[in-house]
């Protein structure tokens, strides 16, 4: 299913919506638009029908008009009347209609705070799918759960990164495509003269995401050598735990083949992997430092 980037800034109940209505988005890139409100439902006019037969036969039973014959007659012609109202099921303004319409006004209310990755042109695509994987990656990371990243500005900053990127990159494929299709009629030397330094600001324009999006990818980097080193660290503690019952092990069975440098090592080891895991997250903060505007 096509994916929806959308502002951060907007209420996250309304966003919510649109992140699962690209379906409903597609079919209006497609030219759909709801058909308009009935002003009756089917429910409100069968009620409204029924009111007004009881109240038909009110009148003429009131005013004498009713006598055995027409009585009767009124009786077989209301009867299947009755039926028919309350038989039809191909009344309109059903669940799905209605929530389609609900999301195609919050769509048309909300036009500029969200792109359609579908909308994007391939290299574009690319680059957002780029952008997304290193958010990704910070987010998703034990690091960063744990408090050691800046977790609260990571929440902020990264959203915001990745809409300032799609959004860019939704201009620049909508511009792209245009320019393209105006150059694909053919162009003489004048146009051809116009159109060059155009396409270079086109290009500059996608190397100055590309930019944006290293960046990203640079602090993910740092982030996942941190990540590695915080396992690692985890794991080596969970080694050292339990050396004292490898060291009765190996009393009990009379190794002592078993190499006390192989302890010392793990200590050591274990060292290492703390510094290691403070310089990747003092790294990793330099990194998120170069994403502030």
């Amino acid at each position: 299913m096509a994916e929806v980037v959308v502002d951060p800034e907007m209420p996250p109940d309304d966003a919510q919506l649109l992140r699962e209505s690209s379906r409903v988005l597609i079919k209006m890139r497609q030219g759909w638009a709801p058909e308009p409100k009935r002003a009756m439902s089917g429910t409100h006019y069968r009620m409204m029908a029924v009111f007004g037969t009881v109240m038909f036969f009110g009148v003429l039973a009131g005013i004498g008009l009713v006598g055995r014959g027409l009585g009767l007659m009124l009786v077989l012609l209301g009867i299947p009347l009755m039926i028919a109202l309350f038989v039809r099921t191909d009344w309109p303004e059903d669940e799905e209609v209605e929530h389609e319409r609900e999301v195609y006004e919050q769509l048309r209310s909300y036009e500029g705070r969200y792109v359609l990755v579908e909308d994007l042109d391939e290299s574009s695509a690319r680059l957002l799918a780029r952008a997304q994987r290193a958010i990704a990656t910070v987010t998703d990371s034990r690091v960063n759960a744990e408090g050691l990243l800046d977790d609260v500005r990571n929440a902020v900053m990264l959203p915001a990164q990745e809409w300032e990127i799609a959004r860019l990159l939704a201009k620049l494929s909508a511009l792209r495509a245009k320019h393209r299709e105006t150059v694909s009629k053919g162009v003489t030397p004048e146009v051809e003269a116009v159109a060059a330094p155009l396409a270079r600001a086109l290009d500059s324009s996608e190397e100055a995401v590309l930019a944006r999006v290293e960046a990203l990818e640079r602090y993910a980097s740092n982030v996942a050598d941190a990540e590695r080193a915080y396992l690692a660290q985890h794991q080596i503690e969970e080694l050292r735990g339990r050396v004292h019952q490898y060291e009765e092990l190996v009393a009990e069975t009379g190794a002592d083949g078993f190499a006390v440098p192989e302890l010392e090592r793990l200590a050591q080891d274990a060292d290492r992997l703390e510094q290691a895991l403070r310089r990747s997250v003092h790294s990793a903060h330099e990194a998120f430092r170069s994403l502030e505007p």
